[in-house]
């Protein structure tokens, strides 16, 4: 449930347990309007004379029957790029998002795509429901734009007492859309961890969220665009149209001014930044370099959300096993949030037994937004460690005095020639309960400069994990050119450690 703070998402993960106790004798109550009526609409295919067709088509030219693949790593350039794309917009941006917030990344990216669809672009826009904060009466004000269709994924009921109404269809409610893509004309695009918000894109003072994204060109981006159309026209996808209020008509030419002038406000001083990024930069060069390689895009079917949990993964989680399965040399794994099942836990050990270098880098408890898992993941941590497996803990004060780094990024390396970029944890809730999508990339050049940037960088932002004589976990890190041992959960207080504790009553397979 990303984007909460640590002490929400505590009692929403209590709250989801008792629900769990409660439901069977609570009263039914529909979920969303899912027979609400919508068209069946795909991604555009005749593309290849835009602006952008042009481009990667010269790129191809170059690169036959390869993808483009650049990596994303400052927030504030995973912004920017995302402002360019829409602005070279022609023909269609199709949006999946699992959360977007009223702040101000989700104004500007409102406001910009607003802007391409007075220019003509058919926008087509996919969002979760459950923790998606913007009102739906801005949501409806947007889908009011002939050009741009919204649609929410998995809604639960508006008529009533909404909060009753995600209690008693608890289990459809609980199993969400987890995906994160955006494709301009079915040419170029952006994969990765990202939500739309504010914190996602270093736009807020007080914390620092480490995510990873990648621009993604050609072949894959048309398939990127496939799998957004299966959740498009899936019956869990639902028109926001579906919860206007007819007994409110908003001033529509009024609204439209307010957005503009907001969106202006706001976001000029962030609007300029993103746009002076060092990756816009680069882009807008001759010698902009991506990467070509062969990839797979990988997703979770919409029907799993109406299956029932079998607790053995899905499409994402096994092709991922696979390719793990294959690692000769060396694994390294990045996820905010570590809670390895039975497979995960017997692979992963298996390897390091192996003779194979098995690399976690994931939150420390003082760096996590989400203090269930960690009390679950530190039941894991010895065990791991005792079989060979390198663990790596977030350092929380990584920034300045007054910010909180938080790791979100989502990436998995395989013998320096495989990386797997998506939304994917490595947790239940990943694997078994939500739907996750991703890109295997099929390249030693980029495998090989992202796990050693990983292996660069760790020392300086993370602590790891070793066991002393008595079995003891003991947290090492370099500071200040010294190195430095901790003997407790570094930097977490006695609070943060106590809800860590009690959060261990949550069922494991709903975190």
């Amino acid at each position: 449930m990303q984007g909460l703070s640590g002490f929400e998402n505590y009692l929403t993960r209590l709250a989801s347990c008792l629900i769990v106790l409660a439901s069977p004798v609570l009263p039914g109550c529909a979920g969303g309007p899912i027979d609400y009526p919508r068209a069946y609409t795909e991604a555009m295919t005749d593309t290849a004379m835009t602006p952008l067709g042009k481009e990667v088509s010269k790129w191809q030219e170059n690169n036959p029957g390869r993808s483009g693949f650049f990596p994303v790593i400052r927030g504030i350039d995973a912004l920017g790029a995302r402002i360019e794309l829409i602005d070279q917009a022609e023909r269609t941006i199709d949006a999946q998002y699992f959360l977007m917030k009223n702040d101000r990344a989700g104004l500007i990216f409102a406001g910009k795509l607003l802007q391409a669809a007075d220019r003509g672009v058919r926008v087509r826009f996919l969002l979760d429901d459950i923790f998606t904060s913007v009102k739906d009466d801005g949501l409806v004000f947007l889908d009011s734009h002939p050009n741009i269709e919204i649609r929410l994924f998995n809604p639960v009921n508006r008529r009533g007492f909404y909060y009753l109404n995600y209690v008693s269809n608890f289990r459809r409610a609980n199993r969400r859309m987890h995906n994160k893509s955006f494709i301009v004309d079915n040419q170029a695009g952006i994969v990765g961890g990202r939500n739309i918000a504010a914190e996602y894109f270093e736009l807020t003072k007080d914390e620092i969220f480490v995510d990873f994204d990648m621009v993604v060109v050609g072949k894959v981006a048309a398939d990127v665009s496939a799998t957004f159309d299966q959740f498009w026209n899936h019956e869990l996808s639902v028109p926001v149209k579906a919860f206007e209020k007819s007994n409110v008509k908003p001033d529509r030419p009024a609204l439209r001014e307010q957005m503009y002038k907001t969106v202006q406000d706001i976001g000029n001083s962030t609007y300029a930044k993103a746009l002076e990024s060092s990756l816009l930069e680069d882009m807008h060069r001759e010698e902009f370099l991506l990467i070509p390689a062969n990839a797979e895009v990988i997703t979770d079917d919409p029907e799993k959300l109406l299956r029932a949990t079998t607790g053995k993964g899905e499409a994402l989680a096994d092709a991922l096993s696979a390719v793990l399965d294959q690692a000769t040399s060396e694994v390294v794994i990045v996820t905010p949030y570590f809670i390895p099942n039975q497979h995960n836990f017997r692979q992963l050990t298996t390897l390091a037994k192996q003779g194979v270098r098995v690399v976690v880098f994931t939150n420390s408890l003082a760096s996590t937004n989400h203090v269930p898992v960690h009390g679950a993941y530190s039941r894991y941590r010895k065990r791991l460690l005792r079989a060979g497996v390198e663990m790596h803990e977030a350092r929380a004060n990584v920034g300045t005095d007054d910010e909180l780094l938080t790791l979100h990024t989502k990436a998995i390396v395989v013998d320096r020639k495989i990386t797997f970029i998506g939304s994917l944890n490595i947790d239940p809730r990943s694997i078994d309960i939500n739907t996750e999508m991703g890109i295997l990339i099929h390249s030693a050049a980029l495998g090989g400069a992202l796990a050693e940037a990983i292996d660069t960088r760790l020392s300086g932002i993370s602590y790891q994990l070793r066991l002393d004589a008595k079995q003891r976990i003991r947290w090492q890190s370099e500071i200040d050119g010294a190195l430095t041992e901790v003997t407790s959960e570094p930097l977490a207080g006695r609070w943060r450690r106590f809800l860590a504790v009690l959060s261990k009553i949550i069922p494991e397979r709903q975190l």
